[in-house]
């Protein structure tokens, strides 16, 4: 049991209940009412750059974000503190150096963007299950999760419901992306952010309040209730001290959440190269507005609930924010505890909803767009837009039965490996192919394959070597120690890799082909890097690459 009233825990199933039938119903009302592709992955390039700024920003704060990272600060402290900054920095990233590149290279997917670089089957065939790759772990993780802490939320500890709850959830998410498409994904985005920082908002004043307003109390308080005394202040506590370690882990999220697919994809639905410069400043000012308010939550966990009540209900921490939120309000049957209650977990219903909803949406339009539209076609014409429409929403029920399935079997078992997995793909796969496509002038086709393949492969071999999979407590295999890598993530190897892979193919192509290529990519760089003349020169409508 959560510690709750059974009024608060029965208001909250009711959210829970409203939560899902108002979204669904939003995504019928703006999803596409015809068979039309510019619609259905890019909602017209419609949205302005406040509400793309706040989807963006939705994307971004995950339920790994809300949930677990809270959790990390109110464990580790500094390490944790650190961890949300190398995220608002991931954003800081992707606003100054892809942003807008990726906006005018691509039409609707990533592939569309190394399309056009190189076009090819290969290419987009591989651009679609590097996607893949990188998304379908997090969707597991977020589901098991999901079903776990919504169990936790309403009081029910039978395995049977908690089943129940992660189906339930991957079938609502499976139909926001199959019905909404992206103008539907983004509005659920847009009201999880809203509402989650309006909640944070309160969570915070009143941790603030407890402590008088004064941060040195609450970081007192803070390293009291952590049991680990001033090395909760300091950094090492989340990597046994190993500065390599925490580097490659925050080189990992700074480059691995600025590059996975369903962050990029928000970048197609801007209209020009000045409405994602504004989305993004909003984005920006969200992201790093949640980042404080959630040290200031994860701080006031360590410091009213403590670091005991928190591992014992969860050992990595995703149940902090619950917790502190009982602790600021108490156990009774009040208004006040039911109504911060209720808003907490309805905040939480948003974030996992929209969160595998929008990584849905982007393995879909890869899948049907990338794969099977350009990638397994046979002939030069195209897929109609009918065709196209079909599958991608066959292709969400496609990605989100799998994961449901995965999501059912992981969630006995430690499933923080796949995460790592996730951000280790994005950093080490898709971040150096973006950018040698957008910026390096002789990167080849054989050069953007290698990087592909050998980024994904590298960071699968080396997870099996790390402390996440043997060796440590807390690891998927507890009682096997085959741990020969001596760091948590892959990053400090594999995100190299992955930039020498890109050279090493663009020198061993073969020197006329590589010319040629070099010759196309000059003759459309000063629309890729700068957007001039967009809707003209060749360019092709609203930017449409080669469809290889």
């Amino acid at each position: 049991m959560t510690g709750f009233s059974e009024s608060a825990q029965e208001a909250s199933l009711v959210a829970f209940i409203a939560v899902a039938t108002v979204t669904l119903l939003l995504c019928v009302m703006t999803g596409p009412d015809r068979d039309d592709l510019a619609e259905f992955y890019t909602g017209y390039r419609s949205l302005s750059p406040l509400r793309n700024g706040l989807a963006i920003a939705g994307d971004y704060i995950s339920a790994a974000t809300v949930l677990g990272t809270i959790g990390v600060i109110s464990l580790t402290g500094y390490d944790g503190v650190v961890l949300a900054l190398s995220t608002a920095l991931s954003l800081v990233l992707l606003m100054f150096l892809l942003a807008e590149p990726l906006r005018n290279a691509g039409r609707f997917t990533m592939g569309d963007a190394f399309a056009r670089r190189a076009p090819s089957r290969a290419v987009r065939i591989t651009a679609g299950l590097v996607t893949l790759a990188a998304l379908l772990p997090m969707m597991v993780v977020q589901l098991a999760g999901a079903g776990d802490l919504l169990a936790f939320i309403l009081g029910f500890d039978s395995s049977g419901f908690r089943t129940g709850c992660i189906v339930v959830l991957g079938v609502l998410m499976i139909s926001y992306a199959a019905i909404g498409g992206m103008k539907g994904t983004a509005l659920i985005q847009i009201i999880k952010t809203v509402f989650l920082l309006g909640t944070g908002v309160v969570l915070a004043v009143l941790v603030l309040g407890r402590f008088d307003w004064s941060t040195a109390r609450l970081l007192g308080a803070a390293k009291t209730g952590s049991g680990a005394g001033d090395a909760f202040l300091r950094s090492g506590l989340q990597f046994g001290g190993s500065g390599l370690d925490m580097i490659s882990s925050e080189l990992t999220v700074v480059l691995g959440a600025a590059c996975l697919p369903h962050i990029t994809m928000r970048m197609y639905s801007s209209r020009d190269a000045l409405a994602v410069r504004r989305s993004m400043s909003w984005a920006v000012s969200a992201v790093v507005f949640f980042c404080l308010l959630i040290a200031v939550i994860g701080f006031g966990a360590a410091a009213l609930v403590g670091r005991g009540p928190i591992i014992a209900s969860d050992p990595q921490g995703n149940t902090s924010i619950l917790l502190v939120s009982q602790a600021l309000v108490g156990g009774g049957s009040s208004a006040v505890e039911t109504l911060v209650f209720t808003s907490v977990t309805t905040a939480i219903f948003l974030t996992l909803l929209a969160s595998v909803a929008g990584m849905i949406l982007a393995c879909a339009n890869s899948l049907a767009h990338d794969l099977f539209a350009h990638g397994l076609r046979r002939g030069s014409s195209p897929s109609d837009d009918a065709t196209e429409m079909a599958l991608a929403r066959a292709a969400a029920v496609g990605v989100g039965v799998p994961a449901i399935l995965l999501a059912v079997l992981a969630r006995h078992g430690n499933v923080q490996p796949l995460v790592t997995l996730s951000f280790c793909v994005g950093a080490s796969a898709l971040a150096p192919a973006l950018v040698y496509s957008l910026f390096w002038r002789r990167f080849t086709r054989t050069g953007l394959m290698c990087t592909l393949i050998g980024g994904t492969l590298c960071v699968i071999v080396l997870m099996t070597g790390t402390n996440l999979v043997s060796g440590s407590p807390h690891a998927v295999f507890q009682r096997h120690d085959f741990n020969w890598y001596p760091f948590t993530t892959t990053g400090l190897v594999s995100i190299p890799f992955g930039f020498f892979m890109g050279w090493l193919g663009t020198f061993l192509s073969h020197r006329g082909r590589g010319e040629q290529q070099r010759r196309q990519y000059e003759a459309v760089e000063a629309w890729i890097l700068t957007g001039a003349g967009e809707g003209g020169g060749g360019a092709g409508e609203q930017g449409k690459p080669p469809t290889g």
